[in-house]
């Protein structure tokens, strides 16, 4: 009987945290705005990099594809 009770404050607990973990999350509603900043920037630098260093093959691939389609 003892050990239910303890396990029942376990649960109390618990469902106490959940609950205070999900107020909090729900009131900072703005996000990490740099952050968000941050991955947008390396984002486009990781795609200006792709594309200075595999344009040529692209553009190669592009009009490979192009003339297949347009030949067949």
């Amino acid at each position: 009987m003892n050990q239910d009770h303890h396990g029942t404050d376990r649960l109390y607990r618990a469902l106490a945290g959940l609950r205070a973990f999900l107020a909090d999350a729900r009131t900072d509603e703005r996000g990490d705005v740099p952050g968000w900043v941050m991955i947008t920037l390396m984002s486009a630098l990781l795609v200006a990099g792709l594309l200075a260093i595999a344009g040529p093959a692209l553009t190669d691939l592009f009009n490979q594809a192009i003339s297949q389609v347009s030949t067949n």
